[in-house]
């Protein structure tokens, strides 16, 4: 397939590396790539991410026989890129992306698509490290990672996508755009917003000399815990942006038991507490292996 791949980072970058490493004789890969800086360009070509890449379309050889491009820039970016590059490629390729949202994109990047004969899939997938760019390409780094993809009526364009996933090791999970933002609220939309509530809640303790011993006295589990909320801001940002209303459904929720844990310190009522802490270990399990 001849698959083009908008943003070398992290995940375009990747992708394309397993992509063109699965490339044969008999079933060639073609990745061609675009990012906005001319170096990112030239180190995806050097580590053999892409064939070819370039900071204009226009440069790119031969687009008119792609099938796929994936696009894999930030959430505020990914509309504005497939209106910029629709018009220039052919009829019957299909777009897909790499967004952590999925209601704010389908929609619209379909009708965009639909205006150039053009197909559009939603992707999500959830794969990823806490480095960024080029440089932080990994082989292997979707495989047995989950994936969701959102319905199409265009079964030849879902099934492509499907592919395209399941190729460099993806699980791959079908839902429909607002259910997809509502699980992936819970799970880590909201998870961001607490773990850097936490890191500001430990940050407002005013006797400096317990701060500091805080400090240095946190472990593991403080890493773990606070891990996500010490992550990008800017993509912290653009997932409440984008998924506003089901964080805010998730954050609430979330509210409401911590204010529950809450009654039962201050209530004394610690076999209570015991007990909601048994089924939180238990119930780990479900989202945990």
């Amino acid at each position: 397939m001849k698959i083009g791949i908008v943003g070398l980072g992290l995940i375009g970058g990747s992708l394309g590396l397993d992509l063109l490493a699965q490339s044969s004789e008999s079933e060639p890969n073609y990745i061609w790539g675009i990012s906005r800086s001319p170096d990112t360009c030239k180190q995806a070509e050097a580590i053999a991410a892409v064939n070819i890449a370039s900071t204009n379309i226009q440069n790119i050889p031969d687009v008119a026989n792609t099938d796929i491009v994936v696009i894999c820039t930030p959430i505020a970016s990914i509309l504005p890129t497939i209106q910029a590059l629709a018009p220039q490629l052919p009829q019957n390729v299909i777009f897909t992306d790499v967004g952590s949202v999925k209601a704010a994109i389908v929609e619209p990047a379909s009708k965009i698509c639909q205006q150039f004969g053009q197909g559009f899939v939603g992707s999500h997938p959830m794969a990823g490290t806490a480095f960024q760019g080029i440089s932080a390409v990994e082989r292997n780094l979707f495989q047995n990672r989950p994936c969701v993809i959102t319905p199409s009526e265009d079964q030849a364009a879902l099934a492509k996508v499907r592919s395209l996933w399941q190729s460099v090791g993806m699980q791959i999970y079908e839902a429909s755009p607002e259910d997809h933002d509502r699980a992936v609220a819970m799970i880590s939309h909201a998870p961001v917003m607490v773990s850097a509530s936490l890191i500001a809640a430990c940050q407002q303790e005013s006797d400096r000399s317990v701060l500091q011993l805080a400090q240095n006295l946190a472990s593991s589990g403080f890493r773990d815990t606070s891990r996500v909320g010490g992550g990008n801001p800017e993509l912290g940002r653009l997932m409440a942006e984008y998924n506003q209303s089901a964080i805010l459904r998730s954050l609430y929720t979330y509210q409401q038991s911590l204010q529950s844990v809450i009654k039962l310190i201050e209530q004394n009522q610690w076999a209570e507490l015991e007990a909601f802490l048994a089924d939180t270990q238990s119930d780990r399990n479900f989202y945990v292996e």
